[in-house]
């Protein structure tokens, strides 16, 4: 089955001010990303967050904080008529040397586990060097979205 990963922060919301989005409040999505998310529904590709959330590991949120903020983002994504198929996330901090934080790809292998997945005609669009090198390693291919750029012209070409 192809899909598409999506990194979270950097490519669904906005990077906080802070670095970390502690808070539903501090949670923007960016430009364009909703429609995007719904061009993908429209084909029935599937779309898999994966994400780093160090600021569990480092004791600056709990999982239940976490589990809300994204609660509450799929709840706004399912508002607009999109949705995301399932989230898989890191929650250590880098020191832990853990295999599912991304460069490393243990977040793809739970994916894996779970789903029927050719990763060879599935996307990886993340933010981040880490990103494109844990897609890499799996055989997705990769988009790295730089600042500013227009998610949804991103996945028509991938379309």
């Amino acid at each position: 089955m192809r899909v598409v990963f999506l990194d979270r922060d950097g490519v669904i919301n906005k990077n906080a001010k802070d670095f970390y989005v502690l808070e539903w409040k501090d949670f923007e999505f960016m430009p364009g990303i909703i429609e995007a998310i719904k061009l993908l529904n429209e084909r029935k590709i599937p779309v898999y967050i994966v994400s780093n959330q160090s600021a569990v590991g480092r004791g600056l949120m709990t999982m239940d904080e976490l589990k809300h903020i994204n609660d509450q983002m799929l709840k706004e994504i399912t508002k607009k008529g999109a949705h995301i198929d399932d989230i898989f996330i890191c929650p250590h901090s880098p020191e832990d040397n853990c295999d599912c934080r991304k460069p490393k790809t243990g977040l793809f292998k739970q994916a894996e586990d779970k789903y029927d997945i050719d990763f060879k005609d599935s996307w990886f669009i993340g933010d981040s060097e880490t990103d494109i090198e844990a897609g890499k390693k799996m055989g997705c291919r990769t988009h790295l979205l730089k600042k500013g750029e227009d998610i949804i012209k991103v996945i028509r070409k991938i379309i």
